[in-house]
């Protein structure tokens, strides 16, 4: 009997962090959790503690096998960029005394996964997040992507065990 994978999905951001917790057992997808880390707007260095706390207590909470986290695409803005990396970073820290495998996914990566086009809009990557998921009603951007980071690691965990057992066969 195979056992289910939680999975945290986490789309990072210096104001708005969206969070993803599913199951994964084998093709079956279950919505655990989702929401945003909605941070004061304060100081930087204040924002960053409360996205590092928050995600902290999401792996008390939910105690998730493995963590996914968006990769930062390059800005125009240059200190957007650097903002972006540090928020990532201190979701990223905040795992790290669970000893948990990180992956990380690209945007690209991502929409491809769910929708099978790399260019795909956030209307249709949501799309697919309810449709796997089952889930009804509107959602909020932050946690549907962090649901579709979380999908993305789901479907390429169950794409390497397939292709692993394959390697066996016929030779």
């Amino acid at each position: 009997m195979k056992r289910a994978i939680r999975i945290l999905g986490i789309d990072p951001g210096s104001l708005f962090t969206g969070y993803g917790v599913i199951d994964s057992e084998g093709q079956t997808l279950k919505h655990v959790a989702s929401g945003c880390i909605r941070t004061t707007g304060g100081e930087f260095t204040q924002r960053l503690r409360e996205i590092f706390f928050s995600v902290a207590a999401l792996v008390e909470e939910f105690r998730p096998m493995e963590v996914v986290v968006e990769k930062a695409f390059v800005h125009k803005n240059a200190d957007s960029a650097l903002k972006l990396g540090q928020a990532r970073a201190a979701a990223i820290c905040a795992t790290l005394k669970h000893e948990l495998p990180v992956h990380e996914y690209t945007p690209r990566e991502v929409k491809l996964a769910l929708t099978g086009k790399g260019s795909a809009g956030k209307e249709q990557v949501q799309h697919m997040v309810k449709i796997l998921l089952g889930l009804q009603g509107r959602m909020q951007a932050d946690s549907a992507d962090a649901l579709a980071v979380a999908i993305c690691q789901a479907h390429g965990r169950s794409l390497r065990l397939r292709l692993a057992a394959g390697q066996g066969e016929g030779r």
